[in-house]
């Protein structure tokens, strides 16, 4: 099983990528779990904590495309680090001068989401450049999703260590700090410094004209709604059952399931129609969801949410080769971009969702969201499966396109029916 993902690690150049996107992510990971402890530590109220993780999550879904589609025009390292900075000083704001002046709170929270930097989006757009093998870039998404739930697991232990030992202010500043460190590691990279995409049809709707990618990203956008409800139900559970560190315990538990999945998914080449085998994916996802309303201890709560993070990182894995299938030639950075920004935004929308439904039902009815939601998704992929299974056209590409007047080819592979 291990094979597969030493021999991409041994590519040059691979790890350093791969582990500076990690960490460049962290502050975008843990922000949710980072401003709910924040303002429940400034005495705040679960629907304020809601709010405000949504408006982060919001923002970011708004900047991620629209960054993304600025490192396709002009490259990363131009983009990149410099929206890194200003998310992290926004950030920093927020942590000084708290939940008082709400306006200010809004808006520090709001410009660190709309800056988060698309590491995320420019990794998956640099491994065809890295890697020499259309199989190796797809045991690299795997590689990918299943070390984004590292981060997952360790990311919320993080958070709630730095609270325990300093205080809430104090993890959101030293998080952000260590995704600026990430973001830098990335940025001087040879692969990065020297990616530039290919020559794109100049085209408003960028990525968004691809029917199989509009039907991709309206999945998952209720997965998301499902994760972001989770987030939310979970503090009460664990205010009546040991408090943040049982908290950080739970959400943990999510991320380490999805490494678990995610780790057996990628130690293969699957065969067979990639939407097809989605579409069972999520289905397993949604039904794993249920058993959360049965609210156990806390051991038993821990192995039910690593269960129901089990089947997470093969859908997110299995829908990065769906992505690169159907995004258009010269937008694949803004591609996975929109499919953060969908996944971002659904989260939101769960937390924003969860918090009143928390505060009048409890965190059993905050339970009952993430399977309702994974529900709706599984419904979106079967009305919208014609669309997905279909092999995307190559777009065609203006005399005068928008970037790359030396017309380079951009690396990428064509999925074709394996994945």
């Amino acid at each position: 099983m291990a094979a597969g993902y030493l021999e991409i690690l041994r590519a040059r150049h691979a790890a350093r990528l791969l582990a500076g996107t990690l960490v460049g992510r962290l502050p975008n990971a843990t922000a949710a779990i980072a401003i709910v402890l924040f303002v429940r530590a400034e005495g705040g109220t679960y629907s304020l904590a809601g709010a405000l993780a949504a408006v982060y999550g919001v923002a970011n879904a708004v900047g991620q495309p629209l960054l993304g589609r600025l490192v396709d025009l002009h490259g990363q390292p131009r983009v990149q680090l410099p929206a890194a900075v200003v998310s992290a000083l926004a950030m920093a704001v927020f942590a000084v001068t708290g939940i008082g002046p709400l306006v200010l709170a809004y808006a520090a929270v709001a410009l660190a989401g709309l800056f988060t930097p698309p590491l995320e989006g420019g990794l998956r757009a640099l491994w065809p450049s890295v890697l020499g093998k259309e199989s190796q870039v797809h045991t690299a998404y795997a590689m990918d999703a299943v070390a984004q739930e590292v981060m997952f697991t360790v990311g919320p232990l993080l958070v709630t260590l730095c609270t325990s030992l300093w205080s809430a202010q104090a993890a959101l500043l030293v998080l952000n700090l260590i995704g600026v460190l990430g973001a830098l590691s990335v940025v001087l990279s040879p692969p990065s410094r020297a990616w530039r995409s290919a020559p794109r049809e100049a085209h408003w709707l960028g990525a968004l004209r691809s029917p199989g990618l509009l039907a991709l990203l309206a999945a998952f956008l209720f997965i998301g709604v499902a994760l972001g409800s989770i987030t939310v139900a979970s503090v009460p559970y664990a205010d009546d059952h040991g408090g943040d560190v049982a908290y950080g315990w739970l959400m943990a538990g999510i991320g380490l399931g999805a490494l678990l999945g995610g780790t057996v998914y990628g130690a293969r080449q699957w065969s067979g129609e990639p939407a097809r085998r989605l579409t069972v994916l999520v289905a397993l996802l949604a039904v794993c969801y249920l058993p959360l309303m049965l609210m156990p201890g806390v051991v038993a709560m821990v192995a039910l949410m690593v269960l129901a993070g089990v089947f997470l990182a093969p859908c997110i894995a299995c829908a990065f080769v769906l992505v690169d299938r159907h995004a258009p030639r010269g937008t694949v950075t803004e591609a996975f971009s929109w499919l953060v920004t969908t996944f971002t935004v659904g989260a939101s929308v769960g937390t924003g969702l969860a918090g009143p439904v928390v505060e009048k039902g409890g965190a059993l009815w905050g339970y009952a969201v993430p399977g309702a939601a994974g529900g709706v998704s599984l419904l979106v992929l079967l009305a919208t499966r014609g669309v997905l299974a279909a092999s995307a056209q190559p777009a065609v590409v203006a005399a005068s396109s928008e970037n790359d007047p030396n017309r380079a080819v951009e690396p990428r592979f064509s999925s074709g029916d394996r994945a």
